[in-house]
Protein backbone atom coordinates (compact mmCIF):
# COMPACT_ATOMS: atom_id res chain seq x y z
CA UNK A 1 0.00 0.00 0.00
CA UNK A 2 1.40 3.35 -0.61
CA UNK A 3 1.36 6.42 1.35
CA UNK A 4 1.26 9.98 0.49
CA UNK A 5 2.74 11.49 3.75
CA UNK A 6 4.76 10.31 6.48
CA UNK A 7 1.77 11.58 8.61
CA UNK A 8 -0.58 9.59 6.51
CA UNK A 9 1.81 6.38 7.21
CA UNK A 10 2.17 7.05 10.74
CA UNK A 11 -1.24 7.41 11.50
CA UNK A 12 -1.78 3.67 9.78
CA UNK A 13 0.81 2.18 11.90
CA UNK A 14 -0.90 3.68 14.96
CA UNK A 15 -4.20 2.03 14.56
CA UNK A 16 -2.16 -0.90 13.37
CA UNK A 17 -4.01 -4.61 14.44
CA UNK A 18 -2.21 -7.16 12.00
CA UNK A 19 -0.27 -9.03 14.66
CA UNK A 20 -1.00 -9.66 18.25
CA UNK A 21 1.73 -7.45 19.54
CA UNK A 22 -0.87 -4.40 19.46
CA UNK A 23 -2.77 -6.12 22.39
CA UNK A 24 -0.06 -5.57 24.51
CA UNK A 25 1.75 -2.50 23.89
CA UNK A 26 1.31 0.42 25.25
CA UNK A 27 1.75 2.34 22.31
CA UNK A 28 3.11 2.20 19.10
CA UNK A 29 6.81 3.78 18.33
CA UNK A 30 6.99 5.25 15.04
CA UNK A 31 10.16 7.41 14.35
CA UNK A 32 12.39 9.78 15.80
CA UNK A 33 14.55 12.20 14.02
CA UNK A 34 14.40 14.38 11.08
CA UNK A 35 11.70 13.99 8.15
CA UNK A 36 14.09 14.06 5.34
CA UNK A 37 17.46 12.60 7.05
CA UNK A 38 20.43 11.45 5.10
CA UNK A 39 20.77 8.54 7.61
CA UNK A 40 18.34 6.17 8.98
CA UNK A 41 18.80 3.83 11.88
CA UNK A 42 17.05 0.93 11.92
CA UNK A 43 16.76 -0.64 15.07
CA UNK A 44 14.81 -4.06 16.19
CA UNK A 45 12.11 -3.34 18.41
CA UNK A 46 10.77 -0.90 21.36
CA UNK A 47 12.16 -1.71 24.84
CA UNK A 48 10.05 -1.03 27.88
CA UNK A 49 10.54 2.63 27.98
CA UNK A 50 10.06 3.20 24.56
CA UNK A 51 6.66 1.10 24.68
CA UNK A 52 6.01 3.66 27.83
CA UNK A 53 7.38 6.97 25.74
CA UNK A 54 6.38 5.96 21.82
CA UNK A 55 9.99 7.11 21.30
CA UNK A 56 12.70 4.77 19.45
CA UNK A 57 15.74 4.53 21.63
CA UNK A 58 15.13 6.48 24.45
CA UNK A 59 16.51 4.19 27.15
CA UNK A 60 20.03 2.57 27.93
CA UNK A 61 20.11 1.82 24.44
CA UNK A 62 19.14 5.18 23.24
CA UNK A 63 21.88 6.98 25.18
CA UNK A 64 24.24 4.38 23.65
CA UNK A 65 22.97 5.26 20.27
CA UNK A 66 23.25 8.39 21.13
CA UNK A 67 26.45 8.13 21.98
CA UNK A 68 27.20 6.69 18.29
CA UNK A 69 25.46 9.79 16.70
CA UNK A 70 27.81 11.92 18.00
CA UNK A 71 31.08 10.06 17.15
CA UNK A 72 30.08 9.91 13.96
CA UNK A 73 29.37 13.85 14.12
CA UNK A 74 26.38 13.82 12.67
CA UNK A 75 23.65 17.27 13.06
CA UNK A 76 20.20 16.22 14.23
CA UNK A 77 18.53 17.12 11.26
CA UNK A 78 20.35 15.05 9.61
CA UNK A 79 19.36 11.05 10.94
CA UNK A 80 16.04 9.36 11.96
CA UNK A 81 16.08 6.01 13.93
CA UNK A 82 13.02 3.55 13.18
CA UNK A 83 12.50 0.03 14.15
CA UNK A 84 11.65 -3.24 12.59
CA UNK A 85 8.81 -3.47 14.22
CA UNK A 86 6.73 -0.95 16.08
CA UNK A 87 5.27 -2.95 18.97
CA UNK A 88 7.39 -4.09 22.01
CA UNK A 89 7.39 -7.95 22.26
CA UNK A 90 6.62 -9.22 25.69
CA UNK A 91 9.42 -9.17 27.87
CA UNK A 92 11.92 -7.63 25.27
CA UNK A 93 12.22 -10.89 23.26
CA UNK A 94 13.47 -10.63 19.78
CA UNK A 95 10.04 -10.06 17.49
CA UNK A 96 9.42 -13.27 15.09
CA UNK A 97 9.02 -13.84 11.67
CA UNK A 98 5.60 -13.34 11.48
CA UNK A 99 5.70 -10.03 13.49
CA UNK A 100 8.58 -9.08 11.40
CA UNK A 101 6.63 -9.79 8.29
CA UNK A 102 3.79 -8.18 9.46
CA UNK A 103 5.56 -5.40 9.29
CA UNK A 104 7.62 -5.23 6.62
CA UNK A 105 5.26 -2.74 4.59
CA UNK A 106 5.36 0.24 7.08
CA UNK A 107 9.43 -0.35 7.50
CA UNK A 108 9.36 -0.13 3.73
CA UNK A 109 7.14 2.51 3.33
CA UNK A 110 8.57 4.23 6.23
CA UNK A 111 12.20 3.83 4.06
CA UNK A 112 10.55 4.98 0.62
CA UNK A 113 8.86 8.31 2.27
CA UNK A 114 11.79 9.13 4.55
CA UNK A 115 14.59 8.31 1.44
CA UNK A 116 17.88 8.34 3.33
CA UNK A 117 21.07 8.25 1.19
CA UNK A 118 22.30 5.68 4.13
CA UNK A 119 20.45 3.24 5.84
CA UNK A 120 22.58 1.71 9.01
CA UNK A 121 20.85 -1.17 10.06
CA UNK A 122 21.88 -1.83 13.94
CA UNK A 123 22.43 -5.76 14.45
CA UNK A 124 21.45 -8.81 13.22
CA UNK A 125 17.75 -8.53 13.69
CA UNK A 126 17.47 -5.18 11.26
CA UNK A 127 19.84 -7.39 8.87
CA UNK A 128 16.99 -10.12 8.60
CA UNK A 129 13.85 -7.76 8.32
CA UNK A 130 15.54 -5.14 5.80
CA UNK A 131 18.05 -8.01 3.25
CA UNK A 132 17.80 -11.55 5.38
CA UNK A 133 19.88 -12.32 8.28
CA UNK A 134 23.81 -13.37 7.68
CA UNK A 135 23.71 -11.69 4.29
CA UNK A 136 25.99 -8.35 5.24
CA UNK A 137 29.52 -8.45 6.85
CA UNK A 138 29.92 -6.10 10.18
CA UNK A 139 31.17 -2.95 9.22
CA UNK A 140 30.90 -3.44 5.61
CA UNK A 141 29.18 -1.21 3.19
CA UNK A 142 26.74 -2.45 0.00
CA UNK A 143 24.26 -0.93 -2.15
CA UNK A 144 21.19 -2.82 -1.99
CA UNK A 145 18.24 -1.24 -4.07
CA UNK A 146 19.71 2.15 -4.67
CA UNK A 147 20.97 2.34 -0.82
CA UNK A 148 24.05 2.15 0.29
CA UNK A 149 23.93 -0.04 3.73
CA UNK A 150 26.07 -0.66 6.42
CA UNK A 151 25.52 -3.31 9.19
CA UNK A 152 26.80 -2.11 13.10
CA UNK A 153 26.06 -3.31 15.92
CA UNK A 154 22.86 -2.94 17.72
CA UNK A 155 23.83 -0.68 20.92
CA UNK A 156 22.02 -2.39 23.50
CA UNK A 157 24.88 -5.43 22.10
CA UNK A 158 27.45 -2.92 23.30
CA UNK A 159 26.27 -2.43 26.20
CA UNK A 160 26.78 -6.22 26.83
CA UNK A 161 29.87 -6.54 25.56
CA UNK A 162 31.39 -3.77 25.69
CA UNK A 163 34.58 -5.49 23.85
CA UNK A 164 32.78 -4.46 20.91
CA UNK A 165 32.89 -1.02 21.36
CA UNK A 166 36.14 -0.29 20.21
CA UNK A 167 34.92 -2.83 16.74
CA UNK A 168 32.14 -0.31 16.24
CA UNK A 169 34.65 2.92 16.49
CA UNK A 170 36.40 1.00 14.26
CA UNK A 171 33.47 0.42 11.90
CA UNK A 172 32.38 3.76 12.13
CA UNK A 173 35.96 5.19 11.14
CA UNK A 174 36.18 3.22 8.06
CA UNK A 175 33.02 4.51 7.09
CA UNK A 176 33.11 8.11 7.88
CA UNK A 177 33.00 9.24 4.39
CA UNK A 178 29.63 8.25 3.87
CA UNK A 179 27.82 10.13 5.98
CA UNK A 180 30.29 12.99 5.82
CA UNK A 181 28.83 12.63 2.73
CA UNK A 182 25.79 12.20 2.65
CA UNK A 183 24.80 14.34 5.53
CA UNK A 184 26.46 17.48 3.37
CA UNK A 185 23.76 16.83 0.59
CA UNK A 186 20.87 17.77 2.38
Amino acid sequence: MKYASLEELEQQISSCTRCPLHKTATQKVIRKGSNNPAILFIGEAPGKNEDATGVPFCGRAGKMLDNIIEYMGLDDDKWAVINTIKCRPPNNRTPNKKELKECRPFLEMQIELLDPKLIVLLGNTAEAAFVGRGKLEWGKCREISGKKVLKLYHPAALMYTRSRIADQHQFIAENRKLWEKYSKRR
